[in-house]
């Protein structure tokens, strides 16, 4: 028993890690706390097995804190995900406006007028006044983050899509505008020189 626990615990710690840190949504999420909690089980059959109570302590209460995860992804932010995601089909088969979420912003595709990739939404930028959206920053560049790139793109350059946002402006325009210093985002985006609308 002390054996197998040996093994499934760490494999189960690694897998788990990927899956909540690739942030696929919910349930990818929420089942990774479900693997995490099979590898907390097993590191507390471990310290049992070994006469390690600091392993046990820790991992009983990494437990709990896997349950409370497994509720929170699972539960409640699997249900605001469907409500949104039934929402927005709904809008595509009915005479209402087309929607899609808020949340669906970041991660979106960024293409140029053509449909070239540029890159993808990280977030939007929303006046509190008019709930007008001001900017959408769009990272472009790098590999899984690492080295990329982030713009502000002002609204009136952006067509909200349903599967992508479109920019009235060129790849060469896009590449133009201000990088922006990590941690440091603007209070408005600015245009640099003339772009096309």
């Amino acid at each position: 028993m002390e054996e197998i626990a040996g093994w499934v615990a760490p494999i189960a710690t690694m897998i788990a890690a990927m899956m909540t840190a690739a942030n696929l949504g919910a349930r990818v999420t929420g089942w990774g706390f479900i693997v995490f909690t099979v590898g907390s089980i097993a590191w507390t059959t471990v310290g049992l097995t070994s006469g390690q109570t600091n392993l046990v302590a820790s991992n009983a209460f990494l437990t709990l804190v896997n349950l409370v995860g497994i509720w929170r992804w699972l539960g409640r932010q699997v249900a605001y995900e469907d409500g949104a995601k039934s929402a927005q089909s709904e809008s595509r088969r009915s005479s209402s406006p087309t929607l899609f979420t808020a949340t669906g912003i970041g991660g979106m595709d960024v293409v140029d007028p053509e449909g070239q990739s540029l890159g993808h939404a990280v977030e939007a930028l929303i006046e509190c006044s008019t709930s007008a959206v001001s900017y959408v920053v769009v990272a472009s560049g790098g590999v899984v983050g690492i080295d990329e790139k982030l713009r502000a793109v002002p609204r009136e350059h952006v067509h909200f899509g349903c599967d992508d946002l479109k920019l009235h402006i060129t790849a060469d325009e896009f590449e133009a505008l201000p990088v922006l210093e990590s941690g440091h985002w603007p209070a408005a985006a600015k245009s640099q020189g003339r772009m096309a609308k």
